[in-house]
């Protein structure tokens, strides 16, 4: 029998890639997007082609309101839900603390904490043996940002990613007796359209000199330590946080 994992940001980069090696390792995949249909379309499609079944289901997660719409679209599609990846995050421009409006941090840390804190509580709720489920797994999605702070670009950023690694620890030790684990997993710099989003295009390249494998990721390296972390392989591993970062 198939499991079913749910992939938030699954359009593009990490999300994508994830989607794509999880079908071939045996899953369906629900394939969240926010604005970028296509994207998600390509996703669904190399899900399909990797034998898996995908369905696409929009949400904009900056909305607190939409992590619940988002699982009540998952319902829709699916009878169960195996494995929540918190992939989904954005980045602003580069911009010290003391030029952060409310407005740019209020997006934010609506999309990188509190959409994953509200969606591992209601994979929470379908999982746990305690309400009648069969366990599962939730990965989420930190940056290597979360412990160097990214002074004077994105102390924002790193601070949610720092919370994202704070639930990581705090629900896997809740959850841990109901057959549930909790994971994070931390890029570092990777090869991906986020660094566009930020203004900075070349900023992977750019940075190669900083981390002591010389070069940066890929979001294929990425996405296999998600599914390692998501299989029965890693069946004991639960609390833990997973560098992905050439050694920065």
């Amino acid at each position: 029998m198939r499991k079913t994992a749910l992939i938030t940001g699954a359009s593009d980069g990490i999300g994508q890639e994830t989607a794509r090696q999880m079908a071939r390792a045996g899953w369906d995949i629900a394939v969240h997007y926010n604005s970028n249909r296509a994207g998600a379309e390509l996703t669904a499609q190399a899900v399909a082609e990797a034998g898996g079944r995908a369905a696409i289901l929009q949400a904009d997660l900056s909305d607190p309101a939409n992590a619940g719409r988002l699982m009540e679209g998952f319902d829709a599609a699916f009878p169960r839900l195996d494995a929540l990846i918190n992939n989904a995050g954005i980045v602003d421009t580069a911009q010290r603390v003391e030029e952060m409006t409310p407005e740019r941090l209020t997006r934010m840390f609506a999309v990188n904490l509190t959409a994953p804190f509200l969606l591992a509580g209601h994979a929470a709720r379908r999982m746990s043996t305690r309400h009648g489920g069969d366990g599962g797994v939730i990965v989420n999605v930190s940056s290597v940002a979360a412990r160097l702070g990214a002074a004077g670009q994105y102390v924002d950023y790193a601070s949610s990613k720092a919370g994202l690694d704070a639930l990581t620890k705090g629900l896997a030790d809740e959850v841990a007796g109901d057959g549930i684990r909790v994971v994070s997993i931390r890029p570092g710099v990777i090869e991906t359209g986020i660094h566009g989003k930020g203004g900075q295009p070349d900023r992977a390249n750019r940075l190669a000199d900083r981390i002591p494998m010389g070069r940066p990721g890929t979001a294929h390296e990425v996405a296999k330590a998600i599914l390692w972390l998501a299989s029965e392989d890693a069946s004991y591993v639960t609390g833990t946080v997973l560098d992905v970062s050439g050694g920065r």
